[in-house]
């Protein structure tokens, strides 16, 4: 009836063509992959800080803590004690200091891979990574 209906009908069943695209990937800027590595060495710290708060308040709520600090204070003699030692500051303190190190190493790392990665083109010729447009 409508001949925007017949044109939108043959468009449909027209198939596309699929063009693929070989392309080298020659070069990768130093300062995208420090800020990248850094984003993700940042997503990680943060993970890592939830996930050491979880874990410890799971153990402290099941009451693990408390059997191995009795397990620990028979062992080692009634003047010691792990519960002192493994309080939520000291374990949240450790964790900030562990994902502040993970941090700096992660973002060093992705700079090193960048530097290596644009070294070694001048000898291989970079990545071939083919595209298409499906």
């Amino acid at each position: 009836m409508s001949s925007v209906a017949e044109k939108l009908a043959k468009k449909s069943t027209r198939k596309t063509s699929s063009k693929q695209v070989r392309l080298k990937l020659v070069y990768i800027d130093f300062w995208s992959a420090v800020k990248l590595s850094f984003l993700v060495a940042i997503c990680l710290a943060v993970v890592t800080i939830v996930a050491t708060f979880l874990i410890y308040t799971v153990l402290n709520q099941t009451e693990i803590l408390d059997k191995a600090n009795d397990l620990y204070t028979d062992i080692a003699g009634s003047a010691s004690d792990l519960k002192s030692f493994l309080s939520v500051g000291n374990v949240m303190g450790f964790a900030v200091v562990v994902a502040v190190l993970n941090t700096v190493v992660v973002t060093a790392l992705g700079a090193i891979f960048a530097v290596l990665y644009n070294l070694s083109v001048k000898i291989t010729g970079g990545l071939l990574v083919g595209f298409t447009n499906n």
